[in-house]
């Protein structure tokens, strides 16, 4: 049985041994092609046709800020068509019509369109707006961003490459300094912005659309096969066949898009199973075609890496699972050596660690502060792993599911508040009650850690401890908050 439990440690760690060493790769990266710069057309012209599409599904909070904030966007109105992609079953479309109707006496091409149904969600609401959009351009938002002024002046420059078929923004965030929740959020994000974005462009590697914020050539969207909904990652999917059709994309760093992060954990919760599961989905589904594409053996391992990142999440949750009888078992035989050897493995840790301080650094003068948020993102991360190994799981047996869409509250400041709101969750679900067992059966683990005196293993068994403990007593809190 200890050998058992040994060999599944170590098949563990080296899973996540591998894709923490990738951040190494992605530094490595970033230090060469930190001086590649993305050059717009010098003297671009506004005169392209462009669409807008706001997909909404149940934002009554939001929904005036984002309408708003579009009409704003610097650009001639006889060349802007805005799409409300409503598929609301609440007020929020009365407060649409009515505004749209607003919109269009200030002279702006704007459609409230109703499909009636939310067949493909968010996949099949783009899908019927293409259908009927008049722009070359279509640029997507939802509701929760506010996007600049100079938003297509800025990305639609770089159109004048005939093979460019999409432009992504960085993601700001309005509400990063909210609370630990979104200082957490944050720090994740620009991880992913800062680094994975920049760093896979500026090499040449595939990228993805991240679902808004972004502006497609619409010839670009039709080639790869238009929006498909048999994955919960509708853009991922979509960016990787346009890809492999020969498509380039360009990602700005420099260039933002502010959105509000979820200030309440079961909205994130339900955000994180859906990116998790569709990215598994996906990768399903892209992967082959990725082998037998005749696309460069660095491009096929680099997208593998991005497509199959998720994995690490049940393996994680193993690792916690087994970090308790593994100090029994150190304790109780002569597995010095092995336990040493397995001690190479906190690498994984300083990759990860390099990887977001380098990300802080880049875009943040008080990056100091940012980065001493380290551990209790990463044990934020464990925290997670019971949601999102049952994301993992989903997408590998093919259970489908709906598409579960993040709740916004219009959480910008301190001041703001999302509690007795609609669309709070005040379920307790079965997943809480697991990750409630776990902070209790880690605690255990640190107990007997501190008995036999195995300092070592203390801190991860603390932080695993530590994120099973916020996430599931968050959770519960949340759900129970009234006004």
């Amino acid at each position: 049985m200890d050998d058992i439990v040994l060999v599944s440690y170590f098949i563990s760690l080296s899973i996540l041994f591998i894709f923490g060493l990738h951040g190494f790769i992605m530094i490595f990266y970033y230090n060469k092609y930190r001086n590649v710069k993305q050059i717009p057309q010098k003297d671009f012209t506004p005169d392209k046709a462009v669409t807008i599409q706001l997909p909404l599904y149940n934002e009554l909070y939001v929904v005036e800020r984002i309408i708003n904030s579009v009409c704003e966007i610097n650009y001639p109105k006889d060349k802007l068509e805005i799409q409300v992609l409503d598929d609301s079953t609440d007020e929020t479309t009365q407060i649409v019509a009515k505004l749209v109707e607003k919109k269009k006496n200030e002279g702006f091409d704007i459609h409230h369109i109703r499909r009636g149904t939310r067949e493909g969600f968010k996949a099949g609401a783009l899908k019927e707006g293409m259908r009927i959009a008049k722009g070359e351009y279509i640029a997507i938002f939802d509701a929760d961003f506010i996007p600049q002024k100079e938003f297509l002046n800025k990305t639609l420059s770089y159109f004048s490459d005939d093979k460019v078929g999409m432009v992504q923004t960085r993601w700001e965030h309005l509400n990063g300094d909210y609370s630990i929740l979104t200082k957490a959020q944050a720090l994740a994000l620009d991880g992913h912005f800062v680094i994975e974005q920049t760093v896979r462009n500026k090499a040449g590697f595939f990228i993805n659309f991240n679902g808004t914020g972004g502006i497609w050539r619409k010839s670009c969207i039709e080639d790869a096969g238009n929006w498909e909904a048999d994955t919960l990652t509708e853009d991922l999917d979509l960016s990787y066949r346009a890809q492999l059709n020969g498509w380039r994309f360009v990602f700005l760093k420099e260039f933002t898009s502010p959105a509000e992060l979820p200030s309440e954990i079961n909205a994130l919760k339900n955000q994180q199973f859906r990116w998790t599961k569709g990215a598994i989905e996906t990768a399903k589904k892209i992967l082959p075609l990725v082998w037998r594409s005749k696309v460069p053996l660095r491009i096929k391992l680099q997208a593998t890496f991005h497509l199959t990142n998720n994995l690490v999440f049940p393996f994680i949750l193993l690792a916690a699972i087994l970090n308790v009888p593994l100090i029994f078992i150190k304790n109780s035989g002569p597995h010095e050596l092995y336990f040493a050897f397995m001690s190479i493995f906190v690498l994984a840790f300083v990759g990860s660690f390099m990887f977001y301080l380098y990300s802080q650094k880049d875009i943040r003068t008080d990056w100091r502060k940012k980065i001493v948020l380290f551990p209790l993102f990463m044990a934020g991360s464990m925290g997670f792993a019971v949601n999102n190994s049952r994301a993992v799981f989903e997408g590998l047996l093919n259970r489908k599911s709906e598409f579960v869409r993040t709740p916004k509250f219009k959480v910008e400041n301190e001041k703001d508040s999302w509690i007795g709101k609609k669309y709070t969750s005040k379920k307790i679900s079965l997943s809480v009650i697991v990750e409630l067992i776990m902070a209790v059966y880690c605690f255990i683990g640190i107990l007997s850690s501190i008995y036999f005196m195995e300092i070592a293993a203390l801190p991860f068994q603390i932080m695993f401890f530590l994120g099973f403990a916020f996430v599931s007593l968050t959770s519960i809190k949340h759900a129970l908050s009234k006004a």
